[in-house]
């Protein structure tokens, strides 16, 4: 169970440092997002399994929700930077203008 829970916590450093360094595009942005909660939801997911608990469970499904709500919200701004300013591209974006 260690080696899960130790690759499940390099994906959650590798999608945070992604997000970190890769800031060019709202989509790459988003996903390292997506990846990051994933990840997430993954680790509970292994801890709620060995501690055998029901709480957990309906946590984990609170987490998964209120992150599907929050990958609908920022495809939504996705759509709109892109229907407004023409890219995605976060460098273009003045969002004191907008």
């Amino acid at each position: 169970m260690p080696t899960i829970l130790f690759n499940l916590g390099l994906a959650f450093m590798t999608s945070m440092m992604g997000l970190s360094l890769q800031r060019s595009h709202l989509i790459s942005a988003l996903l390292c997002l997506e990846g990051m909660m994933l990840t997430l939801f993954l680790m509970l997911t292994t801890w709620a399994t060995e501690q055998q608990s029901s709480l957990l469970f309906s946590a984990l499904m609170m987490l998964l929700t209120l992150s599907a709500c929050g990958a609908g919200t920022g495809l939504s701004l996705l759509v709109t930077t892109t229907r407004t300013h023409g890219s995605s591209n976060m460098n273009n974006l003045n969002l004191l203008q907008c």
